[in-house]
Parts: structure tokens; C-alpha cells; sequence
């Protein structure tokens, strides 16, 4: 793996790029990992996946958990690792230990032999060693190493305990990292800033490729706990190795990541989206924020399950070059919403992700132009107007 930065905004914010193992293209950061189930797309078939932007998508999340059922460690290793086994020769693959589609991890907080997960069969036992037998047979291009994330209610004393059990971990995974791929140390540490700051001292000692920064997205925060804890670890890693965050989905969220450093997101937020019916609409320039005033946006997104798209013909955004919006309207999404046909899904999904892509993409232009943080300012003090009237049924975290 290589990775580089190339440019730094005022205000917080750079811009590099990223060569993972068998990926031919070049990563763009800040990059978003675009989630899977079982390494696929939740409801992006592989030959819609190739359309859209690239090289943006090309770099895909999974998570080892999802693999606690289904094909042995074995079986995917003779077939040649997940990248054969779903047959995306092209992309890259990073390792998760965090089940991005649920978000909420479930751990066995007693347990010192490993991180205890709950699946639909019950509570497995993760055990370092058998982790990484895991990712040997899996082959990723990018492994996050075991941790034990915690909740921001967790005591001073349990925040200690995830932090030594996550470097500890670390040391065992390190020792039986598979060849030829990229190790990720993982940084937890709660709402402890001490923590977060030993955590992260403790890791940038070890011989690894770059930073995973677990315990976002496990219940809500302020933003300025949420900025605070990641200025804390990032300024105790070196600058030459990316950082990645999971948990932050959120546009607002994504940008105080950026602020503070962060080069690869991690999170369930389109998915979320896709599976409410919502499609994102928000515009990238100040200028025309304003556009979308039909009283069923929050001025990010939309609400397709709502009457009032039942007979509009239009496309989600005229501005859209998704495969969505080139061919299918916003009364087609909301019949098919309404009769719970899984093609809203596919149709919805592609839309977010390519929406979301151009998000990330217009992040690095406004970072290596250096107005990174005048754009930040602009887009967060635009989204708390619409918040303030954010219709009551159009929630969605």
C-alpha cells in the first residue's frame, strides 16, 4: 500500500492518494469505502456497481463478521479470497471488524480472550488468532485489527480496559498478519479523550500501515466531543499514514472529520437512507442550497415514499447523471416504494452512492483549491436553517 498527501486547506483538511494492493486505480482521498454485505453491495448489482464513478468506487468495505455463517475460512481461500469469491477483480477490499449495515456492534464486555459479537445463530467468541486465520483466507487489500469498542456511557475504568485490550490485541494480530496486505491499528478509548490520546500514542509505536478510529456511531454525540476526540488522536499519529473513521456518515459529520485530518469514511449512512426511502438532493455550492422547497426536505435529502411525488415525472435531480436518474422518475421510485418491489432499493442506492461520491469529490477539490474550511462553514450554517423546519415525518438519522 501506498499513500500519500498532496495538498492541505486552511482550516483543517488534505488531500492525498491512496494504491491499495490489487486495485489498479487510484484512491482519491478523503475517499468514502463504499459498505457491502458479504463483500457485495447491499443492493447494487456488480454490473451497475462498475457504473458509477470511478476510480471513487472502487475501494469496498466488508466486514469478517458477516462471514461467521456461510462459506468457511477455507472454502473462500481455495476459491482465491473474497475478491474472486464475488468475482470484483478491479476493486479493492478493506477488512472491518464492525458489521457496517447494523452499525451497533454488540460486545461482551467480560470476555478477555476476544471481542464477542451477536449473530442471527447467538454470541461468537472472536478470538485474535482466529481473526486473522479469517482475513488470511479473505485476502483483503486492508484489515483493521480487532478492538473493543465501547459506548460513550462506559466508565473511566472500562474505558481503560477497551484500550488496553484493543493495543493488546493489536501486538497479536500484527504477529499474524497475512503477506502482502495493509494493517490498520485500531484506536478506541470512548469519550475518554486521555484514552483516546494513550490509545493512539500506544498504536502509532506499532508497525502498521495506517489508523482505524473505532467507536463512532455507536449512540449519538455532540459535535464537539465528536471533533475534540478525533483532534486528540490525530494529533498523536504521524502525518504520513492514512486515517480511517467509521461511524461518521453524516454530510456534517464527514466534514468535521475532514476537518480535523480524516482520509477514508466508513459508515452505514446510505444505507440508512436507501432503506427509508430517502434520495439525497443536497447541491455542493452555497449558491444553491435553497433549490429543493417542495416541504418534504430537510435541504439533504428527500422523502419518495411521500404523495406528493405519486405522478412527478421528473428525475430525482435534473442535475444527476446516476443510471437512476437518466432513466427513471420520482413517481416510478415511489410506485415501486409503495408495492415493496426490491428494485426501489437498487434504484435509490445507486442514486445515493453516486450523489454521495460527487460529495467526497467536491471535498477534495475545495481542499486542494484551499477553501476547505470557508465551505465548511458555508454548508454547515445552510443545513441548521433546514433543520429548523424539517418536517416532523422526514427523519432519518
Amino acid at each position: 500500500m501506498k499513500f500519500v498527501v498532496d495538498a492541505w486547506s486552511k482550516g483543517g483538511g488534505r488531500a492525498g492518494v491512496l494504491q491499495v494492493g490489487s486495485c489498479p486505480a487510484l484512491i482519491e482521498t478523503p475517499a468514502l469505502l463504499l459498505s457491502t454485505r458479504k463483500a457485495l453491495p447491499n443492493f447494487i448489482p456488480p454490473d451497475l456497481l462498475r457504473s458509477l464513478p470511478s476510480p471513487d468506487s472502487r475501494l469496498l468495505q466488508f466486514s469478517p463478521l458477516h462471514f461467521l455463517e456461510g462459506p468457511s475460512a477455507n472454502t473462500i481461500s481455495d476459491i482465491g479470497g473474497v475478491r474472486s469469491l464475488v468475482s470484483l477483480h478491479e476493486f479493492g477490499f478493506a477488512a472491518i471488524p464492525r458489521d457496517s449495515t447494523a452499525i451497533l456492534p454488540e460486545f461482551d464486555c467480560t470476555n478477555k480472550l476476544g471481542a464477542s459479537f451477536n449473530t442471527p445463530s447467538g454470541r461468537h467468541l472472536l478470538k485474535p488468532a482466529e481473526y486473522m486465520r479469517m482475513l488470511a483466507a479473505m485476502k483483503p487489500d486492508i484489515w483493521a485489527s480487532l478492538s473493543d469498542e465501547v459506548p460513550s456511557r462506559a466508565t473511566d475504568k472500562r474505558n481503560k480496559l477497551s484500550v488496553d485490550r484493543t493495543v493488546k490485541w493489536l501486538d497479536e494480530c500484527i504477529a499474524l498478519s497475512p503477506p502482502g496486505t495493509a494493517g490498520f491499528g485500531a484506536i478506541v478509548g470512548g469519550w475518554d479523550a486521555l484514552e483516546r490520546q494513550r490509545c493512539a500514542q500506544e498504536v502509532a509505536k506499532r508497525n502498521v500501515s495506517g489508523y482505524w478510529i473505532g467507536g463512532f456511531g455507536l449512540e449519538e454525540t455532540s459535535d464537539q466531543i465528536t471533533s475534540q476526540l478525533l483532534r486528540v488522536v490525530v494529533e498523536n499519529l504521524p502525518e504520513e499514514k492514512p486515517r480511517l473513521v467509521s461511524g461518521l456518515g453524516l454530510p456534517e459529520e464527514v466534514l468535521r472529520g475532514v476537518a480535523q485530518g480524516i482520509d477514508l469514511f466508513d459508515s452505514a449512512y446510505i444505507h440508512q437512507l436507501t432503506t427509508g426511502g430517502f434520495a439525497l438532493t443536497f447541491p455542493f455550492e452555497a449558491a444553491k442550497r435553497h433549490s429543493i422547497s417542495d416541504g418534504m426536505s430537510d435541504g439533504t435529502k428527500i422523502n419518495l415514499r411521500a404523495d406528493v411525488y405519486r405522478k412527478d415525472t421528473s428525475p430525482i435531480m435534473k442535475s444527476c447523471h446516476c443510471y437512476t436518474c437518466m432513466n427513471h422518475t420520482k413517481a416510478y421510485i415511489n410506485h415501486l416504494l409503495n408495492v415493496r418491489e426490491m428494485l426501489a432499493q437498487t434504484l435509490l442506492e445507486i442514486h445515493n452512492t453516486y450523489h454521495y461520491l460527487g460529495f467526497f469529490q467536491f471535498i477534495r477539490r475545495v481542499v486542494k483549491e484551499g477553501r476547505f474550511q470557508e465551505f465548511h462553514q458555508e454548508f454547515i450554517e445552510t443545513r441548521r436553517g433546514h433543520s429548523r423546519v424539517v418536517p416532523a415525518d422526514d427523519v432519518c438519522a
